[in-house]
This record gives C-alpha cells, structure tokens and sequence, in this order.
C-alpha cells in the first residue's frame, strides 16, 4: 500500500507542475467558458429568448471585449424568485430544454436563511461533472504540501455531508447537494469514502452521528471535509465516546481539514482543543450553484476562483449605487468581470453555470486578495449586513471582532448572530454570543465587541456617535443555536446558522428564546 501513496504522490506533483505552465489569463479562461456555456444552452428556451447565436459570435469573431457588454444588455440579472417563478418552475415540473439542454434529474435543496421558503437549485450532469473535476483539482493540489507523508494518499476520506437517500419527486430527486454528489461518487474513489453508502444514506442527523461514532475506531481517516460545527461536533462525541483525549488517538493519521461554507475563525480555537497535532486547513467555497474555488497552496490568503470549468464569474460592487440598505439589488447595477476587479473592495457575485443559472445573483459577497491568480475572500451575504444608519457593518467584520474578543476574554464561541433594532426614534443591534463557558460577564464582553468593531469599521465608528445609540449583548450556551436549527430541519450538511437576523426572523428568533426559557430583550 506504501507503493500506491507514493505513487500517488508523485503523480500529484506531476501533476502540479503540469499545471503550473503558462496558463491562459483568467480573463480567456472565462471568455472560453461563456462561450462554451452559450453554444451548448443557444437551443434551450432561454436560449433562443435571449439571442444566444448572436452572443455566441459576439465572442468568437466581435471584437475584444464587446461580447461582454452585449451579454449584460442582452441578458438580465436574476435573483432566485425571479429565474424560478419565470424559468426553473417550468424544469421543476418535467418540461426539457429550459435553461439547460435534456430534463434536470437533480435539484439540490438550500434551505435559505433569508427567506423562508426552500430554494430549489438544478443539478445538471454537467454540474455534478464539474464538481467532481475541481474536487480531484483539490486534491491534486496537495502535491504542494511538501510535508505530508506519503501514505496519507491512502487514507480514508470522511465527508460529512446531508443524506444520499433523496426525495423521489416522481420526475425528479432532490436533497443536499452534498448528498446528491457522494451518491454519485466515481467507483475508484468509493474505497477511500466514509463513512460509506450505508451510513450515507441515513437522514436522521443524531443516528448519522451516532453510527459515525460506533465506527470510527475501524476506520483510517487522513482527511475530513465538512462545515466546522459539524465536524467539531462530531469529533467530541468520538472523544467522548472512546474516553479519549483527542481525536488523533482514535485517528492518529488525520492530517487535512478542508472547510467550508462559513468563517474558520470562531471554530479554530475549540477546533483546535480537540487535536493532538495541528492539521492542514484547506479553504473551499463549495455552493449550491457550483464548486466556486478553493485554497491551492499552502499560506495562501484567499481562495483560487474555477475560471475554466462550467462557471462564467461577474461582479457588483457592494455599495448604495448597488443595493439598498435591505440588501437588495437596484435597478441597473455597475457589473464587472474578473479582469475589472480591484483588490480590497467588496463585490456581490453573479454566476451563469452549466446548471442553466444565468446572471445570477448567488448572494454571497465576496473581496479579491490577489487578482492574478483570481483569490477570493467570502465577506458575507448581500443581506446578512446590518446599515440601520450608514455604519455598513460586514458578516467578515463580525467574524474578526468575536475572534479578537474571544481570545481577549479566552471564550470558546462557535456561534452569533446580530438583529438591527429600533432603540426610540434611533436604532441599536442586539447580538446574541453562543458560549461553552459559564458566567461570562456580558456587560464587558459588550465593552470590547463595540470597541473591536469601531476599530475595525470606521463607517460603525461614526455612526455609533450619531444614530446608533447602544449595543445590547445576551450570552447564550452554544447548543440554543443548533436547537434551533433541528427545530427548523437545518442539522448536518451544509446548512448553518445565519450571522444576521433580519424581520421576520427577529421575531422567530425571539419566540424561539422565550420558548426555551430565555429572555431574548
């Protein structure tokens, strides 16, 4: 077996360096993908509403950089209700060729956390193919952790991911899409994938856990791959379980810990309790809509955007001539493409996949580190920000304020979330702050949040001298957020809990807290 990882291994780094020639600029590699993606969807309806021919020869003999501008005059920009309500509905119901060649098989669900309604999002073969292409890309970029030893290539992999046993809709299946990629793992990976198809297919998220627990002993994980809650989560009841001190006793070969779907950051210093050994942490920006980028090599700041496969990129600047203080999105946006970004100022994101998604708003915020090589940070979400009053306050300055407070105070803080109150005529937030310890002072953890944030935003800074008047903090135990999420169906996968509670929601939240025998104001 020691002969198969190094072989492994030094295929990896062949690989590497084959793909460290000269590579076309992001720029052509997205011009190419646009193109492929318009000649194989031109028949569709959508298509043909929308002149797809026309665009198709813009790009292969217009000239340079019209075929752009013709694309986002020719083509508007969708939301989720809007392209469903005019287009997705029509797949969701059986009809072919919509937005996308043949009958959609797959939809992945996404249970949104700033709307109410589940989000059904299509999963083409296309789809599925190309995430499993930029998956092996991931993995081929371990080649350039020079540390790694060579029999990890033949180290189980545990995905922690929602269940493989989907929703038959007569005409089509849905579920996570975590769930519908590992029921369609390639053949040659299945040996190396836990926690296997029995276990895979549990829907019950506590029996999942628990039977991951019961086998974990007789497994050899090298890597794991999950959302951070999840995943720590599931590490202490192994710990728990076997009575030992850490995981590496029970997994002494676990080197990789690639990560998703929200900030590290909150997570690593309890994370990092539960290790013998620090790991590898390997960034990824896996959504519903696609395998977007992830982190290709090693002390990198952000993660590499998927230019050339099956995903044309478009950005708005996240601003009031953008959207409104809501979060939604005004009338004729200012749209970019990668090679018109600048580095340091936020962008939302708009994705036109092989999925049959077109201009479409994802929701996600996001801000370029590096522009050549097209590394990307996830700031937040269009309308998990707070601006009651101008202070403009970020999901990412969220994440760095609790991570310095956390550390000043020495908290364990796995979740938050803030609500925008009224406070008399003027306006206040109120953040709720999950915890493992007990008897935190909150008054002084108020203190330095609204410190920490002033230094980090000076938009907040000013706006907490004028209309802005208080900060109120409740300090929560870190299980009432995931009570809530079981309460709304959102446990294990890729769901987690929302940063930021807006209308309805406050209420829910609320109501919820009252009902658990908390007092929410």
């Amino acid at each position: 077996m020691a002969l198969v990882g190094s072989l492994l291994k030094k295929g990896i780094h062949f690989s590497n360096i084959v793909a460290n020639r000269r590579k076309a600029s992001l720029h052509q590699q997205q011009k190419k993908t646009l193109a492929r993606l318009l000649a194989k969807a031109r028949y569709t309806e959508f298509g043909e509403k929308y002149n797809f021919d026309e665009l198709l020869s813009s790009i292969l003999f217009g000239e340079k950089g019209a075929f752009y501008e013709l694309y986002k005059t020719s083509v508007p920009i969708y939301d989720y209700n809007k392209i469903f309500n005019e287009w997705w509905h029509k797949s969701l119901e059986g009809e072919k060729d919509v937005c996308w060649p043949g009958q959609i098989k797959y939809y992945a669900l996404s249970s949104g956390t700033s709307e109410a309604a589940t989000k059904h999002i299509p999963v083409t073969r296309a789809m599925s193919k190309a995430i499993q292409k930029t998956s092996i890309r991931q993995i081929l970029s371990l080649g350039h952790y020079k540390d790694l030893p060579t029999d990890t290539y033949e180290k189980g992999i545990l995905m922690l991911g929602g269940s493989t046993n989907l929703n038959n809709q007569d005409r089509h299946f849905e579920g996570d899409l975590s769930g519908i990629q590992a029921k369609q793992i390639p053949y040659w990976f299945r040996p190396y994938y836990k926690p296997g198809e029995k276990i895979a297919s549990q829907r019950d998220w506590g029996l999942k856990l628990e039977e991951i627990t019961k086998q974990a002993h007789e497994w050899d994980i090298g890597f794991v791959v999950g959302v951070p809650a999840w995943i720590q989560l599931l590490m202490e009841k192994i710990i728990a379980h076997y009575q030992v001190k850490t995981i590496h006793d029970i997994w002494p070969n676990l080197q990789v810990f690639a990560h998703g779907g929200v900030s590290f950051e909150p997570y690593r210093k309890g994370f990092e309790k539960l290790l013998a050994r620090p790991l590898i942490y390997i960034n990824t920006y896996l959504a519903s809509e696609g395998f977007i980028a992830y982190q290709t090599r090693p002390g990198a700041l952000g993660m590499e955007l998927v230019c050339d496969n099956g995903l044309f990129f478009e950005f708005i600047p996240f601003n009031q001539e953008n959207f409104d203080s809501d979060g939604n999105l005004q009338a004729e946006p200012e749209t970019l493409m990668v090679d018109q970004v600048e580095v340091g100022k936020e962008y939302a994101l708009l994705m036109s996949t092989c999925s049959g998604a077109w201009r479409y708003l994802i929701g996600d915020t996001v801000k370029f580190v590096d522009k050549v090589r097209g590394e990307i940070v996830i700031t937040g979400r269009t309308k998990h920000y707070l601006s009651l009053c101008g202070e403009h306050l970020s999901v990412d300055n969220m994440n760095k304020a609790v991570d310095l407070v956390s550390d000043e105070l020495g908290l364990t803080v796995k979740e938050f979330t803030v609500c925008g109150v009224t406070h008399g005529s003027l306006f206040a937030h109120h953040w709720y702050v999950g915890v493992e310890e007990e008897n935190v002072d909150a008054e002084k953890l108020k203190e330095l949040l609204d410190a920490r944030l002033s230094e980090l935003n000076d938009d907040y800074a000013v706006e907490r001298r004028h209309a802005l008047k208080d900060i109120f903090v409740t300090v929560l135990p870190n299980q009432v957020f995931y009570d809530w999420m079981e309460s709304k169906g959102k446990m294990g996968g890729q769901h987690k809990f929302p940063r930021v509670f807006k209308n309805f929601l406050i209420e829910d939240w609320k109501g919820f807290l009252k009902s658990k025998g908390y007092d929410p104001e």
